[in-house]
């Protein structure tokens, strides 16, 4: 446990912003699972609506310093790939 009164404040500030970037990094990794899951059932129309929320999210979060940019920009690529990937096995 803290014992200096500047830790004993860390502690608490640190535990307001993990509760806060917890909302926001569950909000990216649920549109992101929820656009791979429509993705593999076939739902491309859906999975393109649920992937502009998921790269909307992602953004924020990299914005906000929750995630890094550039992990942020290697999911989204990813998602995207797997997305253009099934159009063209459809088409």
């Amino acid at each position: 446990m803290a014992n200096t009164k500047s830790a004993i404040k860390r502690i608490r500030s640190s535990e307001r912003k993990r509760r806060i970037n917890q909302v926001h990094r569950s909000r990216a990794r649920t549109y992101v699972k929820n656009t791979r899951r429509l993705i593999a059932s076939g739902e491309l129309q859906d999975a393109e609506v649920m992937a502009q929320r998921a790269l909307s999210a992602l953004d924020r979060a990299a914005q906000k310093g929750i995630i890094h940019r550039n992990n942020a920009a290697r999911r989204k690529s990813r998602l995207l790939r797997a997305l253009n990937q099934a159009k063209q096995e459809t088409a």
